[in-house]
């Protein structure tokens, strides 16, 4: 958990609370993150979903965080004058905390805020007076004049403004109800759009604050040696957030949170495999928090491979399966892993699916559209095998057996 130091007036909703970086790096530069009383931050609170309140999730991105609360007293009852001036004082104690907070390191500062219009507004008039905020990103509101500091705008439906901003760029999310869809805790929040937004995010402000950058591939290359080579659960679950998940899209099996993965791991994974399981990598992409593969997973069928196959006992055939890996990276952490491959070319090398089916209510099969270990030499070797041959697949009668 990051080291919380936090500043209260207990009469009053604003605060500013510092987190430190959860990298393992334990460093990294500023970032304010400006909210509201309708976003209150509990640790007892029950969220949605795995996906942590901001601060942390930012904090688990490298960033030392300066959270700022802004209440319902200062949007109703403050004129632009006060509310401008209130606002340039939280921001200043938000600067200083972060200079005197030994884990940031740097001078420049991002601002991400999940405020109603009014507020941001007014923030980015105050953020006029802190020359060291390089880049401001809004959830639910955007500038319609050219800003003097680069923006980034998250704006919930399909609505935008007519003409280009300069210095705003503007993403729309058509599915989001309103600006809370980032919060996990908030009824509003979209699964989906906040994964896109964060990307975004981080592609926008890591140029303009210097950082924090991480060697992607050197740390999903370390997750895969702690599964296949070390075989070491805890090893492999210290190359992740505090929690995470995975997910085999053909299967279902994996792990959401801490304790269900690292049962997982340690029940139906790093020890199912067969001795000589390995990964041969085909091709990668590494973008500004994932890690894409394509890669062959090889192996001799010789134990139960729960996660691959559940509940079919060893046939002691060879496989080699492409599959396919997104990986999001949080800092220097792992937070969760897509894998997806092609079952039927699994049943197929292991002599579990036979080359024809009955067609349902007639007297004739059809031939099943799977390939065997054709699928994994042709990733490799795009002549392998010639393409479109499965085109000429039909239909055939049903014959008795004997014929």
């Amino acid at each position: 958990m990051s080291a919380i130091m936090v500043s209260y007036d207990h009469t009053s909703y604003p605060c500013v609370r510092i987190h430190t970086p959860l990298s393992r790096r334990g460093t990294g530069p500023g970032l304010i993150i400006v909210s509201g009383d309708d976003y209150e931050v509990h640790d007892d609170r029950v969220s949605q979903t795995l996906d942590p309140h901001p601060t942390k999730k930012w904090a688990e991105e490298g960033y030392a965080v300066a959270e700022v609360g802004v209440g319902l007293v200062q949007r109703e009852q403050h004129d632009r004058v006060d509310r401008v001036l209130e606002l340039k004082n939280q921001l200043t104690e938000a600067v200083d905390k972060l200079r005197a907070t030994p884990e940031c390191q740097g001078e420049e500062i991002g601002l991400i805020a999940f405020h109603h219009e009014h507020i941001s507004r007014h923030l980015l008039d105050a953020v006029k007076e802190f020359p060291q905020i390089k880049a401001v990103i809004f959830y639910g509101w955007s500038p319609s004049e050219a800003s003097h500091v680069p923006v980034l705008a998250h704006l919930a439906g399909n609505t935008r403004p007519s003409s280009h901003v300069p210095g705003v760029t503007i993403y729309t999310y058509p599915s989001a109800k309103d600006h809370h869809f980032a919060l996990p805790t908030h009824a509003s929040f979209l699964a989906s759009a906040v994964s896109v937004s964060h990307t975004r995010c981080l592609s926008f402000l890591k140029p303009k604050t210097k950082g924090p950058y991480f060697d992607l591939e050197a740390i999903w290359d370390e997750h895969t040696r702690f599964e296949f080579e070390d075989r070491s659960v805890e090893e492999t679950m210290k190359t992740m957030v505090d929690e995470p998940y995975v997910n085999h899209v053909p299967t279902l099996t994996g792990g959401i949170g801490r304790a269900a993965l690292t049962r997982f791991y340690r029940d139906h994974f790093i020890f199912s495999n067969p001795d000589d399981a390995k990964l041969e990598l085909v091709s990668r992409t590494v973008g500004i928090d994932r890690v894409v593969d394509e890669f062959l997973f090889q192996c001799t069928h010789t134990r139960t491979i729960d996660w691959l196959i559940p509940g079919i006992p060893p046939t002691g055939r060879k496989l080699s399966v492409p599959m396919t890996s997104i990986v999001n990276i949080r800092g220097d952490k792992l937070y969760h892993e897509h894998i997806g491959w092609d079952q039927g070319t699994v049943l197929r090398q292991l002599g579990l699916l036979p080359e024809y089916l009955p067609f349902p209510g007639t007297q004739l099969e059809y031939r099943v559209p799977v390939a065997g270990i054709e699928t994994s030499s042709k990733m490799v070797d795009e002549n392998s095998c010639a393409s479109n041959e499965m085109l000429d697949y039909q239909v055939r009668e049903v014959r008795e057996v004997g014929e």
